[in-house]
């Protein structure tokens, strides 16, 4: 069932309809207040992150055909604060005259790894070596052609934040996994790459073929989980970054995409750059681009889905590092206000308005300046007193 929609707006401007309520599609929000263009949401819950924030919501099931049809009417497009909606129904809509931006064609390199890693195989994109695999059988035959266990299996759908993948090494990991993988969902065994660290490359593209890129970032995992980004990557060969900004920026043309396009690499320890997964919406390895550079990642974004001039992607200052508050000991965040901001008058904090669970992204805080030390030092520092990391709080 469709569920209620508010709508306070009184001016005519052009509706975007975001699929999703969580932190990107309230970033979102704050990009579109600026440009003077309303947001309407398909959220999943009244108190959705974005939901709090967007007064045009719809309460809904974005996986049944006829909500998300009635609630995209009236909108100039749709796009996205996550990749899962259904790439039947985003067809369906595109052949309503409804415009889904990214287009279902290009969406599903985001949604399907296996059909990702085939496209860039075919456009000659350096990725890792890689198969799509039934089997026990087939698994160890992959790991004998990439030269033996550890490798790499990935759910080829659903999977983010390091959930549905897995490092085995050896028979007894792969019938582990085989054993609690989703049921019906095809498994990609991927060599286990010898990386340096994990590089991003964020690119935007509007449907007139208007391109931006990003500095290409550094972005640090634990877990699974993105938890630091440092823009630029330190110490990154120059003729690499204009590398990882080519792939970024050809990987959209050739794909027809529309909006942010975050292409996720491994910087190999012998000096080369793999892609390791494709993202077709603003991402968490640009949020920086909020505080640090002249024009968002989100605004961009809608510019782009309108197919508005795209905005400057420069930096603002020599560094940024934005750090990303997950949930820990400290159920009040607003608590941490009085002791960062008054430390760091300049510090940028966003907090999403999710419950505090651990291990959960609840906001995230952003330096920047002259020196990458005193940078980093201080949104450390800031991120760890909201999860209550500093013990009694005693510096």
């Amino acid at each position: 069932m469709l569920g209620e929609r508010r709508s306070l707006c009184a001016v005519e401007t052009p509706v975007v309809g975001v699929v999703g309520a969580g932190q990107l599609a309230r970033m979102m929000q704050q990009a579109a207040i600026g440009l003077g263009v309303s947001l309407r949401l398909l959220a999943e819950a009244a108190d959705s992150s974005a939901a709090q924030v967007v007064p045009d919501t719809t309460v809904g099931d974005y996986t049944d055909l006829d909500t998300l049809a009635a609630w995209a009417a009236g909108c100039a497009v749709v796009t996205f604060d996550h990749e899962h909606v259904p790439t039947a129904h985003l067809e369906r809509l595109s052949a309503d005259g409804h415009l889904p931006r990214p287009g279902p064609a290009a969406l599903v390199h985001a949604q399907d790894k296996a059909i990702m890693r085939a496209r860039l195989s075919t456009l000659d994109i350096p990725c890792p070596r890689h198969a799509v695999v039934d089997g026990a059988a087939a698994v160890r035959e992959f790991a004998a052609a990439a030269g033996g266990f550890p490798i790499v299996l990935k759910t080829t759908r659903g999977g983010y934040d390091g959930k549905g993948v897995w490092v085995v090494e050896d028979d007894a990991d792969v019938r582990r996994v085989l054993a609690t993988a989703p049921a019906g969902v095809a498994l990609l065994a991927e060599e286990k790459v010898d990386f340096r660290r994990e590089l991003s490359a964020l690119a935007v593209r509007s449907p007139s073929g208007q391109q931006a890129a990003y500095p290409v970032v550094e972005s640090t995992q634990r877990d699974g989980v993105c938890v630091e980004v440092t823009a630029p990557a330190p110490g990154l060969d120059p003729d690499l970054a204009r590398q990882a900004q080519r792939i970024a920026m050809r990987v959209a043309a050739e794909l027809d995409v529309t909006g942010v396009l975050a292409v996720e690499l491994f910087e190999t320890t012998d000096g080369r750059i793999l892609v390791n997964e494709l993202a077709m919406r603003p991402h968490n390895t640009g949020h920086w681009s909020i505080d640090g550079a002249v024009t968002s990642q989100f605004e961009n974004h809608l510019r782009a889905v309108l197919d508005l001039p795209l905005g400057d992607p420069t930096a603002r200052a020599p560094w940024s590092v934005m750090v990303n508050i997950l949930g820990g000991s400290v159920p009040t965040l607003y608590d941490g206000y009085p002791h960062v901001q008054a430390r760091d008058p300049r510090l940028r904090v966003h907090l999403y308005g999710k419950e505090v669970r651990a291990g959960r992204k609840v906001g995230h805080v952003t330096a920047y300046g002259d020196d990458l030390g005193d940078v980093r030092a201080r949104a450390r520092h800031a991120a760890a007193w909201f999860e209550g990391g500093l013990g009694n709080h005693s510096e």
